[in-house]
């Protein structure tokens, strides 16, 4: 769907102005990084729920899409490609490890981690990053192309996301080997002693957006993904599923 507005909910116990300020002026840039209109919202002070400092958050957004257009991974058969988008980093999702993981490892948050765009950046900002927003570029390749299926990678990573678009008989086997993880992840593996099994269940590990193409247009959603500045690449393919194995496999 077309994403049409976006209303949120500030909750606090005592406003803080500027605090507020910048969290609607971030929320204003990501909805005119999705093409939608930010109309309104509602700030709540409640003294006693909320400890000083502390903030809470919510919002949610109207669009549409024509029901002939609806994509419900029906069309999706043996033989189609998936492709995968970059994630700019752990997109609030799997934060309570990400927490624990700190709070174990006691990592100096301020020092040099990676680089981005040949800009150093400290291991605070690695794990803070803002989540990329995908909603332009996509919009744009279905204009072009027929997409089969598409699949936001939140929580439940890669294995718990992509089967709620596959048909029950169909699997989506992914081979690791076709992007580079990110440094951030590998982090946390290590220093968290995480399975890589549960790094694809909980995190996205640098893949935000996977598509699901026909072989035919798998070339053409490449180049005009690219041409947007995505660095999309092909990840895996559709298999059928063998019985009652899981309908997406990192091998």
């Amino acid at each position: 769907a077309e994403p049409l507005f976006f209303l949120d909910y500030f909750a606090c116990g005592k406003l803080d102005v500027d605090t507020a300020a910048s969290v609607v002026q971030g929320i204003a840039r990501g909805c005119e990084l999705s093409g939608c209109a930010l109309i309104g919202g509602e700030t709540a002070e409640m003294p006693g729920m909320y400890p000083a400092g502390e903030y809470d958050l919510a919002g949610f957004a109207v669009g549409v899409v024509e029901k002939s257009k609806i994509i419900d991974g029906s069309t999706i058969l043996p033989g189609d490609v998936v492709i995968g988008i970059p994630s700019s980093g752990a997109h609030s999702n799997g934060y309570s490890l990400v927490r624990k993981i700190i709070e174990r490892s006691q990592p100096d948050l301020d020092a040099p981690f990676d680089e981005v765009d040949g800009k150093s950046r400290t291991l605070a900002d690695a794990i803070m990053a803002p989540t990329h927003l995908y909603v332009k570029p996509v919009l744009a390749l279905m204009q072009s192309i027929a997409i089969k299926g598409m699949a936001h990678i939140t929580g439940g990573g890669l294995t718990e996301n992509v089967p709620r678009v596959l048909p029950p008989g169909a699997k989506a086997v992914l081979q690791k080997s076709a992007w580079q993880r990110p440094k951030l992840f590998d982090w946390l593996q290590r220093e968290g002693g995480v399975a890589e099994e549960e790094m694809h269940r909980v995190f996205n590990c640098g893949i935000g957006m996977v598509l699901i193409v026909a072989q035919e247009h798998r070339r053409h959603a490449l180049e005009l993904l690219n041409a947007a500045g995505e660095k999309a690449v092909e990840i895996g393919t559709i298999e059928w599923r063998d019985g009652d194995e899981a309908q997406t496999i990192v091998v």
